[in-house]
């Protein structure tokens, strides 16, 4: 799971990174609403936790570009006294909010139960062909068989899955799963195949072009993995 943090504050921001990393996530962290912004325009993240007070770019107009771009769950980080804020965050499609100060292991629990929400505030779960994904659960069946697999498996599939259709190329598979490494791709796309494709019609992971991969039922399946 990849998480962006906007906030000021560097030493809050420090210990917050430490502690996500030591729960297996991925952060990024931008310390100002500008680099904020720049980070939603050019990264997909599973979930974001935004300070209201920003330098550059507040809170409210980066909230409102994350809306214009798509459902993200988005959590605010408020004052004790800023009733207001929390009032306006919600009418602007704010997920959650906390109150500064806060313990890391709130701030866990928040975002833990947001991302099993997902981003409509429903069970997570896709479903394509006879490929049926529960996010919540992490179970994979195909036809109605169970298909097992390991973590990094399912967060590849994971992410195919909630960006199906879209064509991913190596490398932002990489930043997503494998900390910028991109040489366990190709690899790991081959045993996900085998997996989810190779007993199974119709085929549904393509490989596009030389460098992209995409999840999608396809009236033309002559695509190779590469």
């Amino acid at each position: 799971m990849r998480l962006l943090l906007v906030e000021y504050d560097a030493s809050t921001a420090n210990e917050l990174a430490e502690g996500f990393a030591e729960s297996g996530f991925t952060l990024d962290v931008a310390l100002n609403g500008l680099d904020g912004r720049h980070f939603v325009e050019e990264q997909h993240y599973d979930l974001i936790i935004l300070d209201v007070m920003l330098p550059g770019l507040n809170g409210w107009q980066l909230l409102q570009l994350i809306r214009k771009r798509g459902e993200t769950p988005v959590l605010f980080l408020t004052a004790p006294d800023a009733i207001e804020d929390r009032l306006r965050g919600l009418e602007l499609g704010v997920d959650d909010y906390l109150l500064k100060p806060f313990s890391y292991e709130e701030l866990l629990a928040r975002v833990h139960r947001l991302l099993r929400r997902g981003p409509t505030g429903d069970a997570a779960s896709i479903s394509i062909a006879d490929l049926e994904i529960d996010m919540t659960l992490q179970r994979v069946s195909r036809g109605g068989q169970r298909i097992s697999m390991g973590d990094r498996e399912f967060a590849l599939l994971q992410l195919l899955a909630s960006r199906q259709g879209e064509v991913l190329t190596r490398k932002q598979i990489a930043a997503e799963i494998f900390d910028d490494d991109p040489r366990p791709v190709t690899v790991a796309l081959q045993r996900l195949r085998s997996k989810i494709d190779e007993r199974y019609l119709p085929k549904l992971i393509h490989a596009v072009g030389d460098d992209g991969y995409q999840l999608a039922l396809l009236d033309d399946e002559a695509f190779d993995l590469r």
